[in-house]
């Protein structure tokens, strides 16, 4: 499911983007590989992200946070220019909690562009349990085509 074949040149320019990010530096989100419309994230298990300290399961927050990011920063992954890709809409199933000390990882990818939209969806699953999803999304992204110059990627 997560085969990503990475474009360094992507990863960097995707990574440049998100890791910087107030809320992606608070949770510890780090981008492992891009490659056009295709996006593998992590959030690495932390106490400060714990939603019920009697059992240390990671707070629904810190999920869906990591999903929309995975599945926005795919979208724009998909495009020939940069664009700003805003959530129009995300829906998440959550399937099971993560499990206490385990890093969640989430791949994304876009699968519809429009001149206006674009489609995506994630799933979060720890590495060793990829066919056990803990959560998947599916999301759209308004596309803002010159809000920051659509320069080219990278």
């Amino acid at each position: 499911m997560t085969n990503i074949v990475a474009d360094a040149e992507l990863t960097k320019f995707i990574k440049d983007l998100v890791e910087p990010l107030m809320h992606c530096k608070q949770l510890g989100l780090t981008v492992i590989a891009a490659e056009k419309g295709k996006l593998l994230m992590a959030l690495p298990y932390s106490k400060h992200i714990v939603g019920n300290p009697d059992t240390g399961i990671i707070h629904g927050g810190a999920l869906t946070t990591l999903l929309d990011t995975a599945s926005g920063f795919s979208a724009i992954a998909s495009l020939e220019t940069f664009e700003i890709a805003p959530t129009l809409d995300l829906r998440i199933d959550y399937m099971r909690p993560a499990t206490k000390d385990k890093t969640v990882l989430a791949h994304a990818e876009a699968y519809r562009i429009t001149p206006h939209v674009i489609f995506a969806s994630a799933f979060a699953f720890h590495e060793e349990d990829e066919d056990r999803p803990i959560a998947r999304c599916t999301a759209s992204f308004m596309r803002m085509k010159g809000a920051l110059g659509g320069g080219k990627h990278g």
